[in-house]
């Protein structure tokens, strides 16, 4: 997809940098780590892992797996480490998550910063990491030819890939070989291997594709809408640009979502955990997106379930993209469900223990570098599959974990957003009077207030901007179609951006 890169005035860089700063001390993002915080973090990064308090399960040597990474071009806070391998009659999978409850000591320095935090904020010029990169970008980190601690699922999947049983175990691990998403897409489609990762690759293939076929007869859904991304380049230049989901991205979140429902199934039967929870999406939300359909002039036939009409859409046709840029609507209400924590609050039941988009109960425990609830999650796993009691250091933090996770990935979505905002505005000033071709893809917001309030909102493939847009004389916002819309004002300083439908 088309990738703008443009050098910014020195005078509008130095606006945007001082407008990002100012973003992240009105989110109160929490930059620069505590003194103790951060000499706990580089101590614990010296010594290397430490016995977790309660966990007593011995740890497993699985440095023989060639496990391999795949991740986004650049990241260093490796959390998954991957390999698959066939047996005659099926898979087995094995899933090495960085065990970070070996580096971070409950109730201290580190452990209260991270409750501050909640998740790493990604924004335009760099991340503010939930652990400061003595860990999350070396000594936790699943880096390659490192002997790193790790929670280890193994999974045996059959033929099919139907899910036949699972472990999860401590172990050590080495990483083989690390891997961008375009680099592994490339392997996988008979492009130079200098890793030797091509049979594990080739294997995330077919189970993926079959886990994918899963998903869609349990009843789940992914949307597979375009991801807008800002970023600061090595070389100074800032980009925008919209950027399609990888075969290989899809693929490697089928292991994500396989090890959250084995997770979430293991605290459940425990009597103790945290899940991510959907609520299922209302009848009236579906009957407004049959009409947007109806509206764009797709067929969308009454027998057929929205999640097994979403997976025939294509994102690059106008009409396909605003409609799937409406069907977000219908995923909306995430959030933490904690049980059996200290309160004794009890286990979820029906529909309050289920993800609506994934269509089973799920839990998040792949990413601890980068998302606290996954730490305390994958303990109660390790106590679950071990028979053992889990300690008292998760169940003391269940409980505040839903309001913790909600606060903190609020203040995060909002960094992200905000931060493309402003690279938009940013990119956009010098070009107030040009016109662009575009795509409506929300209507009007306000249907009671005058024509010339009302806005809707467009996308414009190059440079890669999601804007506000009001009418045009005629009064128009004609969802899913290609426009051209005038620029009517970008502005860093107000962080908005408004065109206006020629």
């Amino acid at each position: 997809m088309p990738t703008s890169r443009l050098r910014l005035a020195p005078e509008v860089a130095g606006r945007l940098t001082g407008a990002l700063e100012k973003l992240r001390a009105e989110l109160e993002l929490p930059v620069a780590f505590g003194a103790a915080a951060q000499a706990e973090a580089e101590t614990a990064a010296a010594r290397g892992p430490g016995d977790v308090p309660g966990r007593a399960i011995p740890r497993a040597d699985r440095t023989d797996v060639p496990f391999v990474t795949v991740d986004p071009a650049g990241s260093m806070d490796l959390d998954q480490a991957l390999h698959i391998e066939w047996g005659g009659h099926g898979w087995t999978v094995r899933y090495a998550i960085a065990d970070v409850p070996a580096f971070v000591v409950p109730g201290g320095a580190l452990d209260e910063e991270t409750h501050r935090r909640g998740t790493t904020a990604y924004g335009p010029d760099g991340s503010v990491p939930l652990h400061p990169e003595a860990l999350s970008a070396g000594a936790a980190s699943l880096l390659p030819g490192e002997v790193r601690p790790a929670a280890l699922w193994t999974f045996e999947l059959d033929e099919d890939a139907q899910l036949r049983d699972t472990r999860v175990e401590p172990a050590v691990v080495r990483s083989r070989g690390r891997l961008s998403y375009d680099e592994a897409q490339a392997v996988i489609d008979g492009g130079p291997d200098p890793q030797g990762a091509v049979h594990v690759l080739r294997a995330l293939r077919e189970v993926g594709r079959r886990r994918q076929a899963i998903e869609r007869d349990r009843g789940g859904v992914s949307l597979d809408v375009p991801e807008q991304r800002a970023s600061l380049a090595a070389d100074g230049t800032w980009d925008l640009q919209f950027r399609a989901v990888l075969p290989v991205e899809n693929w490697n979140a089928q292991l994500s979502l396989l090890t959250g429902m084995a997770a979430a199934q293991l605290m459940l039967d425990a009597g103790v955990g945290v899940l991510r929870t959907m609520p299922p999406a209302q009848t009236r939300d579906v009957n407004r997106l049959r009409r947007t359909a109806l509206a764009l002039g797709l067929r969308w036939p009454r027998t057929v379930p929205y999640r097994e009409f979403l997976d025939r859409l294509d994102p690059t046709r106008p009409a396909d993209e605003a409609f799937l840029d409406a069907a977000t609507t219908l995923f909306r209400g995430a959030g933490y469900h904690a049980f059996g924590g200290a309160d004794g609050a009890a286990p979820p039941a029906g529909d309050d223990a289920r993800h609506s988009a994934i269509a089973a109960p799920y839990a998040h425990v792949t990413a601890p570098l980068r998302r606290l609830a996954d730490r305390f999650g994958t303990e109660v796993c390790l106590a679950a599959c071990a028979g053992k009691a889990v300690p008292e250091w998760v169940l003391a933090a269940l409980p505040g974990l839903p309001g913790t996770m909600a606060t903190t990935s609020q203040r995060a979505n909002g960094y992200t957003r905000g931060g493309v905002d402003l690279v938009e505005a940013a990119v956009l000033e010098p070009q107030v009077g040009r016109e662009f071709d575009a795509v409506v893809v929300e209507g009007a917001r306000r249907p009671r207030v005058p024509p010339e309030e009302q806005r809707g909102e467009i996308v414009v493939q190059d440079p890669a901007v999601r804007a506000a847009a009001r009418p045009g004389p005629d009064g128009a916002l004609p969802v899913g179609k290609p426009v051209r819309a005038r620029l009517v004002t970008a502005s860093v300083e107000a962080r908005s951006v408004l065109f206006e439908l020629a």
